[in-house]
């Protein structure tokens, strides 16, 4: 933890879980993984499905620890859970029983951090941030996905963390949706300048959103490769169909071809055994 521009530092760090069955199997999710995010980055973990890149996000978030490596944060080894990194799940995390506004005050308020009308005034303040004024006394249950994740969002940004970790939150939402949040989420980070490690499978979505985008290898983890993404900012929907947008999503897609089919092949695989145990099964 050399650098003191370097925000998080990751040093081989592997990753193996254990598995609880009579074999006693281990799962290695992230082998050897060396990176540096400076701060005020958007840095993107991109990978297919199931390749390591949550466990990487959650041990940042200090929720795991690693089997062997370090996990830095402003030059300290990660022990656990702090207020310097919220989280941003990919299932709505909202309390169904409290309003838009409750929700985002939820944490100020139960750590008593303040007056209750300094925390009120501070919700609707996040409330606007979000783009969710008018809807501040109506529960999550009457919401879309997109507002949803506005909420957790904004329930996140008021803590004020200095690392934000994003693990596909926009994953269950429609296209059109999608794009919406992606712009949103730039613009917030343009206004709050924080640092954002945001994980997803979409490239699109990577090339949008990220200063740099971290290409990992189906698991274990492993990092590939790090692509600069020298798009200007702010950027709009319209930069996806941009000569610059494009080439670089053709560079990916050729990075990550091999990768996409290999896992394709596994769960081919899969399905073929199934198919012949289920045949087994029937005779």
């Amino acid at each position: 933890m050399n650098d003191a521009s370097t925000k998080i530092r990751l040093e081989s760090v592997t990753k193996i879980f254990g598995v609880k069955d009579s074999k006693r199997r281990q799962v290695p999710a992230v082998e050897n993984v060396t990176l540096e995010i400076p701060t005020g980055e958007f840095a993107v973990m991109l990978g297919p499905s199931g390749c390591g890149k949550t466990t990487i996000l959650r041990l940042i978030a200090g929720l795991e620890t690693p089997t062997s490596g370090v996990v830095g944060v402003n030059e300290k080894a990660v022990a656990g859970p702090s207020k310097d990194r919220g989280m941003v799940f990919q299932t709505y995390t909202t309390f169904p029983w409290l309003t838009v506004k409750e929700n985002i005050q939820f944490g100020l308020a139960f750590e008593n951090r303040g007056p209750g009308h300094e925390i009120e005034t501070l919700a609707q303040s996040y409330v606007d941030l979000v783009g969710l004024r008018g809807f501040e006394n109506a529960y999550p249950g009457t919401l879309s996905g997109g507002m949803r994740q506005r909420v957790a969002i904004a329930r996140t940004l008021i803590s004020d963390p200095d690392i934000i970790l994003m693990d596909e939150p926009f994953g269950a939402l429609d296209s059109q949706t999608r794009a919406i949040m992606q712009e949103q989420l730039e613009q917030i980070w343009e206004h709050l300048d924080k640092t954002i490690v945001f994980v997803t499978h979409d490239l699109e979505e990577a090339i949008f959103l990220a200063d740099s985008i971290f290409v990992l290898t189906p698991r274990p983890a492993r990092l590939k490769q790090i692509v600069r993404v020298p798009l200007p900012r702010p950027r709009a929907a319209a930069i996806k169909t941009s000569d610059e947008f494009l080439e670089l999503r053709r560079a990916l897609i050729e990075m990550t071809h091999a990768d996409a089919a290999e896992v394709a092949s596994s769960a081919d695989s899969v399905l073929r055994r199934r198919r012949r145990y289920r045949a087994s099964r029937s005779q």
